[in-house]
């Protein structure tokens, strides 16, 4: 009696743990609340480079190569890939367990299709895809690029941070390049909810259980990307007081790029952190049209870069000294190929000269068309210095007032400015995307083919090829000296000075990766 007594306490207690088990709740599913820098209108990363374009591509597409933590390029997609000795044909193997968010597996057609529709928009595509024989699938796992002669830009084409050449479906990367494509489906880590998708108010991606990361620790773009909440809700909040005030409220988790000037106010609460993720950092970029009067002749583009001045810009939008930095180098200063060549004696707001080159430029006095974003901070002031500084150049300038994707949409319009067109517009890149003339699109200058206000210049276009082919460092700068030289002669573009920012994050969140894109895998949330 005594010995089933003793058995029948022993059975209970061992089944007690069980049965408290049984009794807990289910894990709640976890939702990560960020403001971004804009609200999403625009779902195709390859049809434009807009930021939060390129954000959303990486939060659902997958890439074949990647930057790392450090700017290194790693494989992603591809697990191995060899080359030929004589160094033209590349064949690459793509990993197993590849799987779109419609369950079908990612094969070597898909990839070719997306590589040939990138290349058609993306400058280096271009660039790379001038070179190529053939690209083509070899087997279920296995895909070829035949080239007519050696080059050191595929990789590094394929890794690029922004432009890259998102893998989608074959049956939608076969969109025509000028066309949307009108379904997402990547093979990311999270799936994007286009039923829950509210332009002006929301965008929401939910995690992909099926996506298989790699072994390595996530690092940039690179290694595991491993989704740690199962929800994230991009919400437009264009009003930054009241996006600050939610996240001291804990209703949201993170502002993509809090306003300088609230900076002391997120330092002093004690539940949030400042963290910059972006070391590399940002260049202001003042966009010339080039298709149409004053700016189609150089004299009238020269005459902005001495009448402008980058002081006056980030002063007026960055305000902090500590965040930003003057720099006459087009290619980043403290870059690899930082130089003041061409550049030495511009951006000292030297309106005679200005005055002098529009004379000589032949400009009539017809009003400048200047687009204005009203909804991004770091651009919200930009258009009203530049204007003052344009009028005092000798312009006549109508400054149109828009939001952030109304005028990425207006921007791709080649129409005359008087008929919906436009002539100057500002935006900002990434630092990492800035440090040579191949990740540099500004310095495109491929007429059609360009970016927008699509600039033609053949000597540009002869020595940014130049560098793509060139090996040997020593020379590759020399290139560099001559491409700021011509484009201080045909100018394509100002640069206004750089600009880093920090993320306002709540400290229950963690696992930010240092990266020159923000990106949401291996971030907890408790």
């Amino acid at each position: 009696m005594r010995k089933g007594l003793l058995g029948l306490l022993a059975a209970l207690a061992l089944a007690a743990p069980a049965a408290v088990e049984a009794q807990q709740p289910p894990r709640q599913p976890t939702t990560l609340r960020v403001v971004m820098h804009s609200d999403v209108k625009i779902l195709d990363p390859i049809w434009t480079t807009a930021f939060i374009v390129r954000n959303h591509g990486y939060m659902i597409y997958d890439t074949l190569f990647a930057l790392d933590g450090e700017l290194k390029i790693k494989p992603q997609m591809v697990e191995k890939y060899d080359v030929s000795p004589d160094k033209l044909t590349w064949i690459f193997t793509l990993r197993d367990g590849l799987e779109f968010h419609d369950g079908q597996p990612v094969t070597p057609d898909d990839v070719v299709a997306s590589l040939k529709r990138w290349a058609v928009r993306d400058g280096l595509g271009q660039i790379l895809w001038t070179k190529v024989v053939e690209a083509k699938a070899v087997d279920a796992k296995t895909f070829q690029i035949v080239l007519k002669a050696p080059t050191g830009v595929m990789l590094q084409a394929l890794a690029k941070p922004s432009g890259n050449p998102f893998i989608m479906p074959k049956r939608v990367a076969e969109t025509p390049a000028g066309d949307q494509i009108k379904e997402f489906v990547g093979s990311g880590p999270f799936i994007f909810k286009a039923d829950e998708w509210k332009p002006g108010d929301k965008t929401v991606y939910v995690k992909n259980p099926k996506y298989k990361p790699r072994t390595e620790p996530a690092s940039g773009l690179a290694g595991g990307k491993i989704a740690k909440v199962d929800r994230v809700e991009w919400l437009a909040m264009p009003d930054q007081q009241t996006a600050v005030n939610a996240l001291a409220a804990g209703e949201i988790d993170i502002i993509e790029t809090p306003q300088h000037d609230l900076y002391p106010i997120l330092k002093k609460d004690k539940n949030i952190g400042l963290v910059t993720t972006n070391k590399w950092g940002n260049q202001y970029i003042f966009r010339f049209n080039q298709l149409f009067k004053p700016f189609d002749n150089a004299k009238a583009r020269q005459a902005m870069l001495y009448g402008l001045n980058q002081l006056d810009f980030l002063n007026g939008v960055i305000g902090d000294p500590e965040y930003y930095r003057v720099c006459k180098a087009m290619f980043m200063c403290g870059g690899p190929y930082e130089t003041t060549a061409g550049f030495a004696d511009k951006y000292e707001s030297d309106f005679a000269k200005a005055k002098q080159l529009l004379a000589e430029g032949g400009y009539d006095g017809t009003p400048v068309v200047l687009l204005h974003s009203t909804d991004l901070y770091v651009l919200t002031n930009m258009a009203p210095i530049a204007k003052s500084l344009m009028e005092k150049s000798g312009l006549k300038v109508d400054m149109q007032s828009m939001d952030w994707q109304t005028l990425v949409s207006r921007r791709a319009k080649r129409d005359p400015p008087d008929k919906g067109g436009w002539n100057v517009l500002i935006t900002s890149t990434s630092g990492a995307d800035s440090l040579d003339p191949l990740t540099y699109s500004f310095i495109g200058a491929t007429c059609d083919k360009a970016w927008f206000g699509w600039p033609c210049d053949d000597e540009l276009t002869r020595l940014r090829a130049a560098f793509a082919d060139e090996t040997d460092e020593a020379r590759r700068k020399e290139i560099v000296e001559k491409i700021q030289l011509r484009a201080a002669e045909v100018p394509t573009h100002a640069f206004l000075g750089q600009y880093n920012n920090a993320m306002a994050i709540r400290k229950n969140v963690t696992g930010s990766v240092v990266s020159p894109v923000p990106v949401f895998w291996n971030i907890e949330k408790k």
